[in-house]
């Protein structure tokens, strides 16, 4: 885990960035970090005052929305779009929304950044098991 970091919902989202860059704090927003975690994604928010790093982690399910910083923090309306493009992330609030088309081209792939569900993809992966004197193999069917 890292430092610094709080734990924030899709509620408390913008209260908590709305802290950092106020007159209290005055932090600066850096950028954010998104993984694909299967079901779910993680984002971290990360904002620097004086060299010194605080994160709002938000673990977000699949096909729920996130609201959007950039009415307390512009500057992150160019990471939001991309979150859209890459994960396909629905970014609710936008202050200017690209639609899915800040780095990705009409006929490219959906959400290249998520990880393809084994499920969903058709594929099939068989292993086969030898004696102890023979090489493993493996055979690998992937259809689609």
């Amino acid at each position: 885990m890292l430092e610094n970091t709080i734990n924030v919902t899709s509620d408390t989202l913008l209260h908590e960035a709305a802290v950092r860059v106020g007159v209290g704090q005055r932090c600066r927003f850096v950028t954010l970090t998104c993984l694909d975690l299967g079901g779910e994604h993680e984002i971290l928010y990360h904002f620097d005052r004086d060299y010194r790093l605080t994160n709002l982690r938000l673990v977000l399910p699949k096909g729920q929305p996130l609201p959007s910083i950039t009415s307390v923090c512009p500057a992150a309306v160019i990471v939001e779009n991309e979150l859209q493009d890459l994960f396909g992330i629905t970014v609710a609030g936008l202050a200017i929304d690209y639609g899915g088309r800040l780095l990705l081209a009409e006929n490219a792939p959906a959400a290249p950044l998520n990880k393809p569900r084994l499920a969903d993809s058709g594929a099939k992966i068989d292993v086969v098991a030898t004696s102890a004197n023979a090489s493993p193999t493996t055979n690998t069917e992937v259809t689609r």
